[in-house]
């Protein structure tokens, strides 16, 4: 049940600040905005009500959410467009793009806001270079073996070990392999070998599999001040973005597989494991999806933002409107790639499920 509570709420914020940020753009240019969706009303199930000429509602399938703005051509053309001064049609270029970007923005703005928060409230992590156990990870290898808090490891495969970089290259260089751990407990040495566990990890842009047993160094919080988080916060905006610019990148290079790509389901089991895990850890991975949330909307795919803002960067260009018939084509086009895309995903998140 943690599982999916935890993912319609992590999706509807996201949503919702979204085609908050479409909203408030429009209403910036004075565009008419006739509806304000979170949630998809499918078959009337949903709740609505009209205020200032704008329906608001909550739609009882909460994968998604929309901003109807009066005169958008789109895959669901308006078929009362006028052209009003208060429709998309009659905007300039310029406006139109902010429009259309509007949500993009708040997306990476909602990250940069949960990182300083997070790094405001939890300070920042100084890890301990030692090779001292600050942690270990629940039905990892580590624990079945009795490795415990506050160990520190001295030797693997019989090489001494002094510092946590020597003991995660050595750890990483070993997937799905026994080796043989010394550890030393107060003044007690303790023995055991144990299989390490097979992880793939983007590192110096490519996808490694690695060797983990579970276990985390020795982190101090440091307490920082309002400035030093938003800059931390900024860092790590900044951070994610690039890294999921990488990935897609390297599907496209062929370093990835699109068996890589996870959809709702993998979302949802993130989620709720995040939350089991506290709510910084719930609101951390919130801030990375709406970094990812961020970047595939702003891609030049027809039918996402970044397809219309393509569309209307053209259309300035070139000082005239395309024919509305190969816009839709486009788009339609666009909306079958993504549809083919989400069928990919949910394969490889239920084939994930069965191994």
């Amino acid at each position: 049940m943690i599982f999916i509570l935890s993912f319609i709420i992590l999706l509807s914020v996201l949503v919702f600040v979204h085609e908050l940020g479409h909203y408030m753009a429009a209403r910036s240019v004075g565009m008419r905005v006739e509806k304000f969706y979170i949630g998809y009303n499918l078959f009337g199930l949903g709740i609505k009500k009209m205020y200032n000429e704008t329906e608001y509602g909550i739609g009882l399938f909460p994968l998604g959410g929309y901003v109807k703005v009066a005169g958008v051509i789109d895959e669901s053309l308006d078929p009362n467009s006028t052209g009003g001064p208060d429709e998309f049609n009659s905007k300039s270029p310029l406006q139109k793009i902010w429009f259309l970007s509007a949500g993009v923005i708040m997306n990476m703005l909602l990250a940069f806001f949960v990182f300083s928060f997070i790094t405001f409230n939890l300070g920042i992590g100084e890890i301990d270079n030692s090779s001292k156990i600050g942690n270990t990870v629940a039905n990892f290898p580590a624990e079945s073996i009795g490795i415990q808090s506050g160990d520190e490891i001295i030797e693997i495969n019989s090489k001494s070990i002094s510092t946590w970089d020597e003991l995660t290259s050595i750890i990483y260089d070993k997937p799905n392999e026994i080796i043989e751990l010394k550890w030393k407990r107060n003044d007690e040495i303790i023995s055991g070998s144990v299989r390490t566990k097979a992880n793939e990890r983007l590192i110096e842009d490519e996808i490694r599999e690695i060797g983990m047993i579970g276990i985390g160094p020795v982190v101090t919080q440091k307490e920082v001040g309002l400035l030093h988080s938003l800059s931390d916060g900024y860092k790590k905006t900044v951070y994610w973005f690039v890294m999921t610019v990488k990935s897609l990148s390297m599907i496209f290079t062929g370093s990835a597989s699109l068996d890589d790509i996870g959809g709702p389901i993998m979302i949802a089991k993130m989620a709720g494991e995040s939350a089991k895990a506290g709510i910084w850890n719930w609101l951390n991975l919130m801030a990375i999806i709406s970094i990812n949330l961020a970047f595939l909307n702003i891609l030049p795919i027809p039918g996402l933002d970044g397809g219309h803002i393509f569309f209307t960067a053209i259309e300035g260009i070139i000082q005239r409107d395309l024919p509305v018939r190969l816009k839709l084509g486009i788009q339609q086009f666009g909306m079958l790639l993504l549809f083919s895309l989400m069928i990919i995903v949910i394969y490889n998140d239920i084939a994930r499920l069965f191994n």
